[in-house]
């Protein structure tokens, strides 16, 4: 079956502050050579295209407060002076002039997405989208997030969000950690806290409170250099066995490629081919509806790569034979074996926390064809 693909209008979204000298890596470029790399390998070709719209009030704030939008309103107007004492208030972010009407654009884009794949006009998609949103959080922007797409996008039905972003995206975990309509996991590198943004509560025992324990599932990577077998031991031993338990309505993926091989932020060494495949394990959840939204990814080559990836593998193309899969490290067995028996108690398909045989990976080659 040929499937569908919405990507997001690009041009109207590559200005953001970019010129700061503190801000050296999240670059308009990071949405042209993507978008640029689709129309080469002729797959922008046998994309649906559907026009971006800006978000409304209403829709940010679903998940944001009314004094935090309010504030953002008023950056358009603010002198450099008072844009930089602004930007001061929040960690890792740079307002620019035009950040408030690309950062509408960034949600609206995803929604856009959302909606046309709930209402069955597209089976799936990609928003290549700035700014990013994953950290950004209720009353405060973060990690250079002003809104939060993917936590907005959330708001429709019982969804499972997929963060495989090299950082934890705190602000969608703040946005659902009581909230049992939204399991949302995340792999992120944490190094015993020691990593960005060195928070407690990124580790594996943040589980999620009240009605929402037990839906919020952090694998921590407490070393880099993690490879494509390292991937796939987790979504085979951790993330699929609880997700057909979930059984989603929809899957909402928070695309970072800086976990991608040969980017600065992520010092990961999985190659770009395995995002094909890590899509096409989660094509099989939710009747297909898969919408994935931009977040990091900071080696133009890798991610441009990673994206057509995905692209490929959302079209119904087959993913590429995975070549010198191992057994998964002694680090990422901690890890899993961690996560499992913190969330037994929530999920039978966890009730028996066995050792993790990496003999299992290698059926991936025969599933993912």
């Amino acid at each position: 079956m040929h499937v569908k693909q919405i990507v997001g209008n690009v041009s109207d979204l590559i200005y953001h502050l970019c010129n700061d000298p503190a801000c050296k890596i999240e670059v308009p470029e990071r949405l042209t050579v993507s978008h640029e790399a689709l129309v080469r390998t002729g797959l922008a070709a046998r994309c649906v295209s559907i026009a971006v719209r800006e978000a409304t009030d209403e829709e940010i704030l679903l998940v944001h407060s009314e004094e935090y939008l309010e504030a953002v309103k008023k950056t358009p107007y603010m002198t450099l002076e008072d844009l930089m004492a602004f930007t001061q208030q929040y960690g890792d972010v740079y307002f620019h002039p035009n950040i408030y009407h690309c950062a509408k654009l960034a949600v609206g884009a995803t929604l856009q997405l959302v909606d046309s794949v709930m209402t069955g006009r597209v089976r799936n998609g990609i928003a290549l989208v700035r700014p990013p949103g994953h950290h950004s959080q209720k009353s405060a922007a973060s990690g250079f997030c002003i809104f939060n797409n993917v936590a907005i996008g959330a708001r429709y039905a019982m969804v499972l969000i997929v963060d495989w972003d090299v950082h934890h995206g705190q602000g969608v975990q703040y946005c659902f950690e009581d909230d049992p309509n939204v399991l949302y996991f995340s792999w992120h590198r944490y190094e015993h806290q020691n990593f960005w943004p060195n928070l407690r509560e990124s580790d594996y025992d943040s589980v999620g409170k009240e009605k929402g324990a037990g839906f919020n599932i952090n694998v921590p990577w407490n070393k880099v250099g993690m490879e494509n077998s390292d991937y796939l031991a987790v979504f085979f031993h951790v993330l699929l066995p609880v997700a057909y338990e979930f059984c989603p309505d929809l899957v909402l993926v928070s695309a970072g490629f800086d976990s991608a091989i040969g980017d600065p932020e992520g010092k990961m060494c999985a190659t770009p081919d395995i995002f094909a495949h890590l899509t096409h394990l989660l094509m099989n959840l939710a009747g297909g509806k898969l919408c994935a939204v931009l977040e990091g990814g900071y080696n133009l080559t890798s991610l441009a790569q990673s994206v057509c990836q995905t692209v490929q593998t959302l079209l119904g193309d087959p993913a590429p034979l995975p070549a010198d899969l191992g057994g998964p490290c002694e680090s990422v067995l901690k890890s899993i074996h961690c996560v499992r028996s913190a969330h037994k108690q929530y999920w039978s398909c966890l009730k028996y926390t066995g050792t993790t045989s990496p003999c299992l990976l290698m059926i991936v080659s025969f599933i993912s064809q």
